[in-house]
């Protein structure tokens, strides 16, 4: 393989690393001088809060492969029965996430899906 045949590649690479690390570092530095407690930091908490719900919810409404099959009142019931673990089991993530795994799949596998 020549490197005219490989100029495509190192092109994307090179761009998709500026395109991303050049923010990534510059968020580094900006994030050192800011206080902890200020509310630029309260904003940026919440907005990167709401992104991950944002995301979490687009997964659960409208949901692609496999999970696409299964009806809509299984996945809410199981993100349900996941809140309540990590609730009753002092906020442990873990539980949670293993309460919400376990009740989809549970789910599935009684209606056959």
């Amino acid at each position: 393989m020549t490197v005219d045949a490989l100029w495509p590649y190192i092109f994307i690479a090179v761009a998709g690393w500026l395109a991303t690390d050049i923010w990534r570092w510059l968020g580094v530095l900006a994030g050192n001088r800011i206080d902890e407690n200020s509310e630029t930091m309260n904003w940026v908490r919440a907005v990167a809060t709401a992104l991950v719900a944002a995301v979490i919810a687009k997964l659960i409404v409208y949901p692609t492969g496999e999970l696409e099959t299964s009806p809509l009142w299984l996945r809410v019931g199981a993100i349900a029965i996941g809140a309540a673990a990590f609730f009753a089991f002092r906020r442990n993530q873990l539980a949670g996430i293993a309460a919400a795994m376990g009740a989809l799949a549970f789910g599935l596998l009684v209606l056959g899906v």
